[in-house]
């Protein structure tokens, strides 16, 4: 790969498995990233101690210290735009972001949503799925926009519903697929292969009508 690394910083709330994702395709070169900062609304977040283990500037910024969600983005907007970072990346960041937050960064801001979108909006999704009976689920990258897990979807990660899941075993396999899918859609925003114009993400210049799928046990590089 040539150019220089694409800036990002990482926003992650518990443990932070995409963010080891992330550091792994860095390190192994795969993924042409550098990572200038991971914050945490949380001190006790461990994504931290993966992040101080290889490297990376951390920094935490508790939620409980400010009077207002607004109050907090202005804050967090501060922190992150010290580094000047190009992407943003929510990775497990468990807060609801004030619409002035998400209009600063639009199109420099992603999220992973554990559903196919539109399917499974909000919370406890893997439960919702399960009990609406589908036989695919699966997670999604999307751009953030003001409206929640609305955002242009820039691929998907789907796998099959077993007769016998639960919504543990039901959200192992969606994490081994938001591992996968969650690097392949930050390599191509790296590589300038992705954007979001408008309310549309492109690929390759294309809009996506449809999202791509990567497949459990696809190689990337074939997308």
């Amino acid at each position: 790969m040539t150019g220089s690394p694409l800036p990002v910083v990482v926003l992650i709330s518990g443990s932070g498995s995409n963010l080891q994702a992330f550091i792994d395709g860095r390190d192994e070169g795969s993924l042409p990233i550098d990572i200038r900062a991971v914050i945490s609304n949380k001190p006790e977040a461990y994504g931290l101690v993966r992040a101080e283990q290889a490297g990376i500037p951390t920094r935490v910024l508790p939620h409980r210290d400010f009077d207002s969600r607004e109050a907090y983005d202005e804050a967090l907007r501060a922190m992150i735009d010290e580094v000047a970072p190009e992407l943003v990346i929510l990775a497990g960041f468990m807060r609801i972001l004030s619409t002035g937050f998400v209009d600063h960064y639009q199109g420099r801001l992603i999220n992973i949503h554990p559903s196919l979108l539109p399917a499974f909006r909000g919370l406890d999704t893997h439960q919702r799925a399960l009990a609406a009976g589908v036989r695919e689920h699966g997670c999604s990258v999307h751009f953030v926009t003001p409206d929640l897990d609305a955002g242009p979807v820039i691929v998907q990660g789907p796998v099959a519903v077993h007769d016998n899941d639960d919504p543990q075993s039901l959200a192992e396999r969606v994490h081994g697929q938001e591992h996968r899918v969650y690097p392949l859609a930050v390599r191509w925003l790296a590589e300038g292969r992705v954007e979001m114009r408008g309310e549309r993400a492109y690929l390759d210049g294309m809009p996506l009508v449809t999202a791509p799928r990567l497949e459990p046990g696809q190689d990337p590089g074939t997308l």
